[in-house]
């Protein structure tokens, strides 16, 4: 499966990567691995990192089945960084999606540092 993730509970967020071919099958595959894990919090921020995707096989049903399931808290922070414009566009779907059911904390990027800013603000915890 070409996907994995990081549980960092100092900092509470989760740093999930994809690369190669990116499709439903991985995606609930990690999904169901970390909801397992005993460090994954749901009120921790998330960054979903897609800049090695290479070939999408996600539909836009797929996105809406998959923003269907609520995973995090409404109120965490979660990042997703993607690669090119047909990314950025089923990432914004998903986004759109979750905010219709109270999820605000989602936002699009196009770079982990600016993804990095969304989810751990400098100073956040000073």
């Amino acid at each position: 499966m070409p996907a994995s993730y990081k549980i960092d509970k100092e900092n509470r967020w989760v740093h999930s990567v994809y690369w190669g071919v990116f499709s439903r099958a991985d995606l609930v595959s990690i999904v169901e691995r970390g909801l397992k894990d005993p460090d994954f919090d749901p009120s921790f921020g998330e960054i979903a990192d897609l800049t090695e995707v290479t070939q999408v096989e996600v539909s836009g049903d797929d996105i809406r089945e998959i923003a269907q399931k609520n995973i995090f808290s409404p109120l965490s922070r979660r990042a997703i960084v993607v690669p090119n414009d047909v990314i950025f566009g089923l990432a914004r779907m998903y986004e759109i999606l979750r905010e219709l059911q109270g999820e605000s904390g989602i936002r699009v990027f196009r770079t982990l540092d600016e993804a990095l800013d969304w989810v751990a603000p400098k100073g956040a915890n000073a």
